[in-house]
């Protein structure tokens, strides 16, 4: 007779002798790590019995690369991907910027990331003499490959998880994390990890769905918070956080960090004084992969996939970009890719034609229409070039009302992150204005914005701060700068989980009011906004009018560090 579900979980609370299935002691010469929480050994006990994982401890190494390799990659995988390559292109110039686009465009070129700093290109090897063709003489030099020494096939088989059990190897170092955490993980085990919690910490975790996708799958979500019951006034409605990721399928730190953040508040609670504060002050809903059908796809066919798997008018070119599928500002029948089927930036035929994205957006509404629900931030977690991004993404002219807040709560992520043990260096600006490129005006103290790889139109961030009014709303992009990209080894799951939750315990408690930059820090962020301003191209070429062009150039006019300087745009509110 086969048990349900329920019942096999609680049998596993219950009676933990059902699930004690030591592995093999390590050696006696060996010192014996740190004693965990019974909690905590428990946890890990039911997660290595239910879902088939071993303890595979590890020291924690961010910069890990795969430098011994302990066999090539697959024959399948070398098939599909044993002929691509990464090119990362510094664009300096528009005429740059705008052949890099055309080109991307009509070559179908899979782009991977692009800022104010340079462009990451997938392609066949043998495309790329037809690609610098296409290119000014300037750029056909200024590139590089990612990854130089791993073929991409190597760097995607060492990078994605082997199948069946992983042994157990003795080490010297400490059980320092959970062992769901020491890989990435499949939706098939995501979706009863996320029940396990729900069983195991009832009074403050529930699963919810957010809707079906296009292959039938739900868009599973946890939410943590706790109501109080024993108040006959009628309740406010209820101040809710939103942490998503996965809304481009190939981004696994995204779900992996979404996961680490909620298991963290999940196990704080009543614990500390601080997580039991914020988790009682708000309640937080954490959707791991607004993309199920496509994480599923990049797990079993291409690790590679972008969009969602929702059919289009071409046959044999499958799949909508979710974050160019919202309504606000649409752009689909935009160039740059928008309106290509084929394009890994396909935007769909019309604004909410993708089902996932609409399904977002109707649970939205119905929680604040029906459930008492007041949406006060949504982050949207991506990879990668570590940026944390606020509104607008449509436009670099647009200014959204809550400018002033937005860049505050920024920096403040930002600096959180940073101040974590190893954390790393995240960029603030706007989704705009992250994603593209800037070049310096030779003699003068600006910046001229350059034209954009792809547009931003219909983007989720800008749909749910300008339609929900949700003032604080942010994407940020995870590790790393481009090393890995999206195939960050798992050695990163952990430190980028603490980052986020340092950035997380920021917004809880900047949103309480008990934190803020201080009148030092706006100064300081001032007087480095303040050097530079970004100008249009038709200012540039207004105030070239009015300029005498036979001026002197020195050196001392030019920016020593692009790096050093953080950019001010002239619309901007005087202080």
């Amino acid at each position: 007779m086969r048990l349900p579900q329920a019942f096999i979980l609680f049998s596993l609370v219950a009676c933990p002798s059902l699930v004690l299935a030591v592995p093999p002691a390590a050696p006696s010469c060996l010192p014996k790590p740190k004693q965990q929480a019974p909690w905590r050994r428990f946890t890990n006990t039911i997660v290595q019995t239910i879902f088939g994982l071993s303890q595979q401890p590890s020291t924690v190494n961010p910069k890990a690369s795969y430098t011994s390799p302990s066999h090539g990659a697959s024959s399948r995988l070398s098939a599909r991907y044993g002929r691509d390559v990464v090119l990362r292109f510094n664009v300096s110039t528009p005429d740059e910027a705008r052949s890099l686009a055309v080109a991307s465009e009509e070559l179908y070129l899979d782009v991977w990331e692009f800022n104010e700093d340079w462009v990451d290109v997938r392609l066949a090897k043998d495309v790329v003499p037809s690609l610098l063709g296409l290119l000014p003489p300037s750029l056909q030099k200024a590139h590089a490959p990612l990854m130089p020494h791993f073929g991409l096939a190597e760097v995607i088989d060492q990078s994605t998880p082997s199948t069946g059990h992983r042994s157990f190897t003795p080490t010297l170092q400490p059980h320092s994390k959970d062992l769901f955490f020491s890989d990435y993980q499949p939706l098939s085990v995501i979706t009863p990890w996320m029940k396990l919690m729900n069983s195991m910490f009832p009074t403050h975790v529930q699963i919810i769905n957010i809707g079906i996708s296009w292959e039938g799958r739900d868009i599973p979500a946890i939410r943590v918070g706790v109501h109080p019951t024993n108040n006959e006034e009628p309740a406010a409605p209820r101040k809710t956080i939103v942490i998503s990721g996965g809304t481009h399928a190939r981004e696994w730190i995204s779900t992996s960090t979404v996961l680490y953040v909620a298991n963290t508040l999940i196990t704080s609670y009543g614990k500390t004084q601080e997580w039991t504060s914020l988790v009682e002050a708000f309640d937080w809903v954490f959707i791991p992969t607004l993309n199920p059908d496509g994480y599923v796809y990049t797990w079993e066919n291409d690790r590679l996939w972008r969009k969602n798997r929702q059919p289009t008018s071409l046959r044999f070119c499958q799949g909508i970009d979710l974050d160019r599928a919202y309504g606000f500002h649409w752009d689909g029948d935009a160039a740059s890719g928008g309106s290509n089927p084929c394009s890994e930036s396909y935007a769909g035929e019309e604004a909410w034609q993708a089902v996932e994205a609409k399904a977002f957006a109707d649970w939205a509404r119905n929680e604040t229409d029906n459930n008492n629900v007041e949406f006060v931030s949504l982050i949207d977690l991506h990879s990668y070039s570590q940026q944390v991004l606020y509104p607008y993404s449509y436009s670099c002219d647009a200014s959204p009302p809550t400018l002033e807040d937005l860049e505050e709560l920024a920096f403040g992520l930002a600096k959180a992150m940073h101040q974590t043990n190893k954390g790393h260096y995240y960029k603030t600006t706007s989704a705009c204005e992250g994603n593209v490129a800037l070049s310096i005006i030779k003699g003068r103290k600006t910046k001229q914005r350059l034209p954009r790889i792809e547009t931003g139109g219909g983007s989720l961030l800008d749909w749910f701060y300008h339609e929900m009014k949700i003032r604080y709303s942010y994407q940020i992009k995870l590790r790393d700068m481009g090393s890995y990209g999206f195939l960050l080894p798992k050695e990163n799951i952990v430190p980028q989980g603490r980052e986020m939750v340092q950035a997380v315990t920021y917004l809880g408690r900047y949103l309480m009011g008990q934190v803020g930059l201080s009148r030092d820090e706006l100064a300081k962020k001032e007087a480095q906004d303040e050097g530079f301003v970004i100008v249009t191209k038709a200012e540039v070429e207004e105030d070239e009018v009015a300029e005498n062009d036979s001026l002197p150039t020195t050196e001392e006019d030019l920016p020593a560090e692009d790096s050093d300087i953080q950019w001010e745009l002239r619309r901007r509110r005087s202080r």
